[in-house]
């Protein structure tokens, strides 16, 4: 549902002024459903065979694990984590990958996007090998001009160091530039580096209700933002 100021905030958005489209991939784009029970649950799981742990002591130990190093590239890096709970993480993205999808609408925003004519570049912190699994699945990459992942930058989106270096790969005009993400810490970086047009995603997950950013204009659905 949209408030007064959404709706306003969405029919403000003039096309003509933007070249570029910067969208996040898991949760803005891909059903943020499969990364969630991955590294809450199934990784969970199998942390506890692995050591003879129950599940509720294991999920706790990986998310301190997840937590000592958020904001790192280690925090999503697939092969860190493969030696550091010594379980196969990329082998598991591929048994796993029947549950990587697009969120229901993503297809034909990107569609749509194409129409319009505007650059649309995927920029995520994601680990390239998780990138390589959910393409090989979705066929993302075939409706985007170009995927960035954040060890490619060198930095993770919520890092100020991250968008200097951005551009400077992209080659976008912040001024010119559109960008949707459903995590706030990096719609901070980015509104921090002068990014013109700015969108929070609220609902990232298709199992999980939409939760709006009290910060950010937020949009459930992509068609909020297109003309027409």
């Amino acid at each position: 549902m949209l408030s007064n100021r959404s709706e306003a905030a969405y029919q403000s958005v003039d096309w003509s002024r933007i070249d570029d489209v910067l969208l996040d991939m898991d949760g803005t784009l891909l059903d943020r459903h499969f990364d969630n029970f991955f590294f809450e649950e199934e990784l969970p799981r199998r942390y506890a065979a692995k050591h003879a742990l129950t599940f509720e002591a294991a999920r706790d130990c990986l998310m301190a694990m997840y937590r000592s190093v958020e904001g790192e590239l280690a925090w999503t890096d697939l092969h860190y984590w493969s030696e550091r709970v010594d379980i196969d993480v990329v082998a598991m993205h591929r048994e796993l990958d029947h549950m990587i999808g697009f969120l229901p609408d993503a297809e034909e925003f990107l569609s749509s996007l194409r129409r319009l004519g505007k650059r649309v570049t995927i920029l995520t912190n994601a680990h390239r090998a998780g990138v390589e699994v959910k393409t090989a699945k979705t066929g993302l990459d075939r409706h985007v001009d170009r995927i960035v992942d954040a060890f490619e930058v060198g930095w993770l989106k919520m890092r100020s160091e991250y968008w200097p270096t951005c551009r400077q790969l992209v080659g976008f005009d912040p001024a010119r530039a559109l960008y949707i993400d459903d995590d706030e810490q990096c719609l901070a970086a980015a509104e921090d580096f002068g990014i013109g047009r700015i969108f929070h995603r609220s609902r990232s997950s298709s199992q999980a209700s939409a939760v709006p950013s009290v910060r950010f204009t937020s949009i459930e659905h992509f068609h909020a933002i297109l003309p027409g």
